[in-house]
């Protein structure tokens, strides 16, 4: 049977391997960065209603069943790439350095979120929070709002590098903060301010 897999299919197997391993794994990039933002933002996530399973309709039986060479390929792709698959298809963050870095995220958030409000400070297009008006603050705060600042940035040039090195993957970090910076403003509660082409908005 190993006969009917010509070499171009031998070969295509065997370069999946490669490709799958280095796949940058968006989707699950994604749920992890809304985990982080929605617990560091304090954000109460939406219940979600549970769906009916819906049942197959017609006769099971009269499925096609995959051929012989489909299922051999199948069977090959699995003894290969198992460890390659998984290492593209989630996202690490479950280590101690994470787990201090949102730590001290949520802890500031307190401090930060008067100044989010009243315009001061606002989420930029990086990934990074930026001073927006520092008028808006009493001249007496305004050395400690620029500290939260630089404190909060830290953290989070330190949380995308650390996810990327997490993963085994210190390319892509400018991936993770691309997929954060995106999620920090979907996530963010209404009157907070962000940074959108060029122009500062209230959400």
């Amino acid at each position: 049977m190993l006969k009917n897999l010509s070499w171009p299919v031998l070969s295509l197997l065997l370069g999946a391997c490669v490709t799958i391993n280095i796949y940058f794994p968006a989707a699950a990039a994604e749920e992890a960065a809304r985990e982080i933002v929605r617990d560091v933002l304090d954000v109460q996530q939406p219940k979600v209603q549970p769906q009916e399973q819906q049942k197959p309709e017609g006769d099971q039986s009269a499925i096609e069943r995959p051929s012989p060479v489909a299922m051999l390929a199948g069977r090959l792709m699995e003894m290969l790439i198992p460890q390659a698959h998984a290492a593209g298809a989630d996202i690490n963050i479950d280590t101690p350095a994470i787990s201090r870095l949102r730590q001290s995220m949520s802890q500031r958030q307190r401090s930060l979120d008067p100044f989010y409000r009243s315009g001061a400070i606002g989420f930029d297009a990086s990934g990074r929070v930026a001073i927006r008006d520092l008028k808006a603050v009493a001249l007496k705060d305004r050395n400690r709002v620029k500290k939260l600042v630089a404190d909060e940035n830290r953290d989070r040039d330190a949380l995308y590098r650390e996810i990327a090195r997490a993963n085994g993957h210190p390319e892509w970090e400018a991936d993770i903060r691309k997929t954060f910076s995106r999620i920090w403003i979907e996530e963010a509660p209404s009157g907070y301010w962000f940074k959108q082409g060029g122009s500062w908005k209230k959400k």
